[in-house]
């Protein structure tokens, strides 16, 4: 086949540099947050120590395990969801403006299946292995159980089918979700002023680390993930400031390891009981974080 004809080469390209930008956006965010974070981790994870690379081993790890399953099936389907075209979009809408509106459409599509994710329990299963982590930095934005991944893929398709999205469109959000994830797990200090004025139209980092405090009701809001306006247009925000010892995770869970954490969503996990250094942490949160 003419390979000006054939659309392989150009998705390859587009793929190639999503995978690029999200790896050096990574590796800047990593860099950063050694420079100026806005946390300190939990006593569990002080020092650098294997607690620490065992915990970046299981982000790692679940992050591996999603992108072999993109490549097998996430974008198969996406692919193929993207080319049945049932009707054509309408001529007036200038063909620039399409992109702009894709990428709305699917942040709004987004902003509800996470909200489902903790509402409807047989898919908390899945999205509580992201949140089970205790601590928040770039590698938090890599940690999802791959039946989430594929479970989203397959409504996804749907939406996509639905609203004749093109494929292009799709894979520019999915590398501005990437983008978007680690700038608001990324433990990194951002001025106030700046923080504020950008909080008005994205998911910044005090905002979404509220999302993952280790009390359900904060947990339970805020689900936002590239523009902050669906959380006060659905009302699903939440009173509380992220304070610098904020103790995240999931209330009444602990962490778990990585076998256990791929087989959570058929079994879940029994509470455990707080260890001394979570206690210490949670008669601390209440500091203010610093300026």
């Amino acid at each position: 086949m003419n390979s000006t004809l054939d659309p392989a080469p150009a998705l390859q390209q587009l793929l190639a540099f999503k995978g690029l930008l999200v790896l050096l956006w990574l590796l800047l965010a990593l860099v950063l947050e050694q420079w100026r974070p806005a946390a300190l981790p939990p006593l569990s994870l002080a020092g650098y120590g294997a607690a620490w690379f065992a915990r970046w081993g299981r982000n790692l790890g679940l992050f591996a395990l999603g992108a072999a399953l993109s490549s097998l099936l996430v974008l198969p389907v996406t692919i193929w969801a993207s080319s049945l075209q049932l009707w054509t979009r309408p001529a007036a809408v200038p063909p620039l403006a399409w992109p702009l509106i894709d990428i709305v459409l699917l942040d709004l599509w987004i902003y509800w299946w996470h909200r489902a994710n903790h509402v409807v329990p047989f898919l908390w299963r899945f999205h509580e292995v992201h949140h089970r982590d205790r601590h928040l930095d770039a590698t938090s934005a890599l940690r999802f159980h791959f039946g989430e991944l594929f479970l989203s893929a397959l409504v996804r398709a749907v939406v996509i089918i639905a609203l004749a999205i093109p494929l292009q469109s799709v894979l520019v959000f999915e590398a501005l979700v990437l983008v978007a994830a680690i700038f608001h797990h990324a433990n990194w200090r951002l001025p106030a002023g700046f923080e504020r004025a950008l909080s008005r139209v994205i998911i910044t980092p005090s905002r979404h680390w509220v999302h993952h405090h280790r009390v359900r009701r904060d947990t339970d809001s805020t689900y936002g993930t590239i523009f902050s306006f669906w959380d006060p247009l659905f009302r699903s925000t939440t009173p509380t400031q992220r304070t610098q010892l904020m103790e995240i995770g999931v209330e009444g869970r602990e962490e778990a390891d990585f076998i256990a954490l791929i087989g959570l969503p058929s079994r879940g996990a029994a509470p455990a009981t707080a260890p001394a250094e979570a206690q210490a942490e949670t008669a601390m949160q209440a500091l203010p974080a610093a300026k």
